[in-house]
C-alpha cells in the first residue's frame, strides 16, 4: 500500500495505464461503477478507507488474481485506491477483516448489475466465426461451481448426492449462460442453487435473446414450453433433442431436398396443450462417422425452415460450435480460477459476488482479446486465453503484447 503522504506522481500516469485495474476500468468505467453502486443503495453515507467503488473493482480483481490473498489482491489496486480519492487521500494497509467487512457492505447486487449493464455480444460484422446465414451464433448451457463448505452455503446452495446415500464434498452453485460462439464472450448469465434446474434458470435469460441470433442448445434443454417461449423472442433456434421416448415427437409434414424434413411440434398431454397452435420446425437427423460400430444418433430441431437459406450440413456443422461455450466455462473455471477449485467466500451473498466478479473478469479479458484479434485481422479463436490472462496479470497494457 502507498506510504502516508504519498501523492499523485508527476508522470500523469492514469489509472487506465495500470494493467490490473486498467483492464477493468476500460470495460467497466468508474462512472458506471458509481451508478450501479448508487442504484443498489450501497453508496457510503460516510467516508471509508475502502469505498464501494474500490470494492467493486476488488470483487473483479479477486477473479483476476484468484490465487492471491485479500491483501495480495488489494495490493494490485494500490493506484486505484489513491485514484478513487482524487489523489487526495492516502491509505494504510487494511486488515483482512476490514476487507471482508467492505466486501460484505458492497454485497453481490452491484457486481451483478455491472455485468448485466456492460455484457453484450462482442463480435462485429466482420469478426470471423460469429455469423451463420446472417445470424449471430450463440450457445446456452450450464455448469456448476463448488463453493466453500460452510453451514450457510450448504443450506442456501445445497449439494448433489453421491453413491450409497452420501453427499458430495462441497455445496454447489448452478450457473447458466449465453455465450457468443465466435468470441467466447459470455453476455448473459443466471446463478442459482444446485436444486434449480438449468431449464428454470435458462427461462430467466430468454429476455436477452433477440432477432438476428441463432441459439444452440444441447439435448437436456428442450421442453415444449421453453421452445415456445424462446421462439417468441424472435431469435432462431438450433437445439439438439432426444430421440428416445423422452424426447419430442415431431409430426412429419414434408421432406426437404437436403434430407431434412418439416414437422409440427405439439404437446398432447392435456386438452389445453392439444388445442395450442402447433409449432413448425425443421428436423435434421444424422450420425457422425467416428469409426464406432454404433455411431451416436443426432436429431436437431431448428426454426430455419428454408434449406436454400442454410443447408442441413451447415446447420449440423454449426451445432458443433455449441462446444465453444464449454471452452468458455473451462477458461473461467480452470484457467482464470486456477488450482483453487472451490470458491473462497463463506456466505451465500459473497459467493454470488465472487461468481459475478469472475464473469466480469472473463468478459473484460475476452473484450480485449476480440479487440486485439480485430486489430490484427485474426479470428478471436486464434488468440490464447491463457496468454491473454497472463499478460493481463503481469504486463502493462501495451498493444505490442497483443499483436
Amino acid at each position: 500500500m502507498p506510504r502516508a503522504g504519498w501523492v499523485k506522481p508527476e508522470s500523469d500516469r492514469r489509472l487506465s495505464d495500470v494493467v490490473s485495474v486498467g483492464v477493468l476500468t476500460r470495460t467497466f468505467p468508474p462512472g458506471l461503477v458509481d451508478e450501479v453502486v448508487a442504484e443498489a443503495g450501497r453508496t457510503e453515507v460516510r467516508s471509508r478507507a475502502l469505498p464501494a467503488r474500490v470494492m467493486a473493482y476488488f470483487s473483479i480483481g479477486m477473479a483476476l488474481y484468484a490465487e492471491g490473498s485479500y491483501e495480495d489482491v488489494l495490493s494490485q489496486l494500490t493506484d486505484g485506491l489513491s485514484w478513487a480519492s482524487g489523489w487526495r487521500e492516502t491509505y494504510r494497509p487494511p486488515s483482512k477483516s476490514a476487507i471482508f467487512q467492505a466486501r460484505t457492505r458492497l454485497g453481490s447486487a452491484p457486481v451483478k448489475a455491472l455485468f448485466e449493464r456492460v455484457a453484450r455480444p462482442l463480435g462485429t460484422a466482420t469478426t470471423p466465426g460469429v455469423w451463420l446465414a446472417g445470424r449471430r451464433l450463440v450457445a446456452v448451457d450450464g455448469t456448476c461451481l463448488d463453493v466453500a463448505d460452510t453451514e450457510v452455503n450448504d443450506e442456501y446452495f445445497g449439494r448433489p448426492g453421491v453413491s450409497k446415500g452420501e453427499r458430495s464434498a462441497f455445496p454447489m452453485a448452478r450457473m447458466v449462460a449465453l455465450a457468443e460462439c465466435g468470441t467466447h464472450g459470455i453476455f448473459a448469465a443466471a446463478v442459482g442453487t444446485y436444486s434449480q434446474s438449468e431449464a428454470v434458470l435458462i427461462d430467466t435469460l430468454l429476455p436477452r435473446l433477440q432477432p438476428g441470433m441463432l441459439v444452440t442448445a444441447d439435448r437436456g434443454v428442450f421442453s415444449y414450453a421453453l421452445w415456445r417461449k424462446a421462439i417468441a423472442t424472435g431469435a432462431d433456434l438450433l437445439w439438439r433433442v432426444r430421440t428416445d421416448q423422452t424426447g419430442p415427437n415431431p409430426r412429419h409434414v414434408k421432406d426437404l431436398p437436403d434430407r431434412s424434413w418439416l414437422a409440427e411440434l405439439r404437446q398432447t398431454h392435456s386438452a389445453q396443450a392439444r388445442h395450442a397452435e402447433p409449432m413448425m420446425v425443421r428436423v435434421i437427423d444424422y450420425t457422425i462417422d467416428d469409426g464406432r460400430d454404433n455411431p451416436e444418433q443426432y436429431r436437431l430441431l431448428t426454426t430455419l425452415l428454408d434449406p436454400d437459406e442454410v443447408s442441413a450440413v451447415d446447420l449440423a456443422a454449426a451445432y458443433t460450435e455449441r462446444w465453444e461455450i464449454e471452452i468458455a466455462f473451462d477458461e473461467l473455471k480452470t484457467h482464470q480460477r486456477g488450482p483453487r477449485t472451490v470458491l473462497r467466500s463463506k456466505s451465500p451473498d459473497l459467493v454470488l459476488q465472487e461468481i459475478w466478479g469472475h464473469l466480469c473478469c472473463h468478459y473484460a479479458i475476452r473484450s480485449l482479446m476480440v479487440e486485439a484479434a480485430d486489430h490484427a485481422g485474426h479470428d478471436p479463436d486464434r488468440v490464447s486465453f491463457v496468454a491473454a490472462l497472463r499478460i493481463t496479470r503481469q504486463s502493462p497494457l501495451n498493444e505490442r503484447h497483443w499483436r
